[in-house]
């Protein structure tokens, strides 16, 4: 299979805290980066945020942020150890505090965890920092590639496959009303990085006016 069909996308139905060491060490942005408003890409686990968000945030010239790596690097412990200790509560504060004050105003690509979103207020936030873009796809597609990644503490469950479509039912118009939706029906990982980019800069023009 070719490289760029790794990440098949069938139907969708419908389709902490930062520390001051942590801005340290992200690179200072140039003066270009500056004008380009953050892109967050929301959408629920398993459906290529990160895969797809490296691309763009490659052919975009920005940096690229995942939300949840960055708060295990910040916490020093996986997310299912935080979800273990300390609740889930406790994760979606993170959450919410990385997207306050926890990465640049501009400049990245940030690759947003599945229920980051959901949180009351997290769509209007998302909003007003920079695009939005959601990625869906189906139910089956997500069932099958969650399987392969354990790092997924809400999936812990005797029917991982029910807790999916549970939490899809739930989320999906949150997702839909959180930004501009992009389908991945068919494509490749190029085919769908164009759209996003597309989309992208059609948007960011608000932010510069």
């Amino acid at each position: 299979m070719a490289a760029e069909n790794l990440i098949g996308f069938p139907d969708s139905p419908f389709f902490v805290r930062a520390t001051v060491n942590t801005f340290r060490s992200i690179r200072l942005l140039s003066d270009s980066d500056h004008s380009k408003p953050n892109l967050y890409l929301v959408g629920f686990m398993g459906v290529g945020k990160s895969a797809i968000g490296r691309r763009a945030a490659r052919e975009l010239g920005l940096r690229f942020i995942d939300s949840d790596h960055q708060i295990e690097k910040e916490q020093k412990r996986k997310i299912p150890e935080i979800f273990a200790s300390e609740g889930e509560p406790y994760f979606r504060q993170l959450e919410r505090q990385f997207i306050e004050n926890g990465h640049p105003e501009s400049g990245c690509v940030v690759s947003c965890g599945g229920g980051l979103v959901v949180q009351t207020g997290m769509k209007e936030l998302l909003k007003g920092k920079g695009v939005v873009i959601c990625l869906f796809a189906s139910a089956e597609s997500i069932i099958e590639r969650t399987s392969r990644n354990k790092n997924r503490p809400l999936l812990n469950v005797a029917d991982p496959a029910a807790k999916v479509r549970a939490l899809l039912e739930e989320r999906e118009p949150i997702y839909m009303d959180s930004g501009a939706c992009i389908t991945t029906e068919g494509r490749t990982i190029s085919e769908v990085v164009r759209h996003m980019i597309r989309t992208y800069k059609a948007n960011a023009r608000s932010f510069s006016e």
